[in-house]
């Protein structure tokens, strides 16, 4: 049965389905480990091969969409072959973000380079990740099947936009911005 969120949300929820609907039946998949391939993923999810940015659109999203996360390690699977890939921080990158408010409830959507459509929620959390360079934790959100993509720094700004700010019995503020009835820290003051 749809709980009341589901229903008010539910064209959000059918934009991200079919976004989840796109990929391929990579969880059928389970070749063997083929090897390592020269492909690597750079901070700003530019998918890197042989030491050339792929440039092509549409090759970037289908490598996407047969990207699996196992132990640690990203690999492009097919049904007969498992290739190892390199990672800098995340596969995916949020470029866009988008609110809907309705009956006082606030929804976040959250669009990578490679087209998907991520409603941010209990099952898709956002949540500060590993440190940058600089030592900030890195904003990231799940977008599918334990794939993360790291969000842009210009998105993360909207976010922190968007948010609010709570005070605990210490003093210490915290930024926090809610969708589809999930609260999601953005850090401290």
């Amino acid at each position: 049965m749809p709980s009341a969120l589901d229903t008010l949300f539910a064209d959000l929820l059918a934009l991200q389905q079919e976004s989840a609907e796109a990929i391929p039946p990579i969880h059928l998949w389970t070749p063997d480990l083929s090897g390592d391939i020269d492909i690597f993923v750079d901070r700003q999810g530019r998918w890197i091969h042989e030491g050339g940015e792929i440039k092509r659109p549409a090759l970037v999203k289908l490598f996407a969409s047969i990207l699996i996360w196992e132990e640690g390690d990203y690999f492009l699977v097919t049904p007969v072959e498992k290739w190892r890939i390199r990672v800098e921080v995340a596969p995916l990158f949020v470029v866009a973000a988008r609110r809907e408010t309705r009956d006082a409830v606030q929804a976040i959507v959250l669009t990578t380079a490679t087209d998907d459509q991520v409603l941010v929620d209990a099952q898709h959390p956002l949540w500060l990740g590993p440190q940058s360079d600089s030592g900030e934790a890195l904003p990231m959100v799940t977008v599918r099947n334990s794939i993360q993509a790291l969000i842009s720094r210009n998105v993360f700004y909207q976010l922190v936009d968007w948010a609010a700010e709570e005070a605990d019995i210490n003093s210490c503020s915290e930024l926090f911005i809610s969708s589809m009835g999930s609260r999601f820290s953005l850090g401290q003051l």
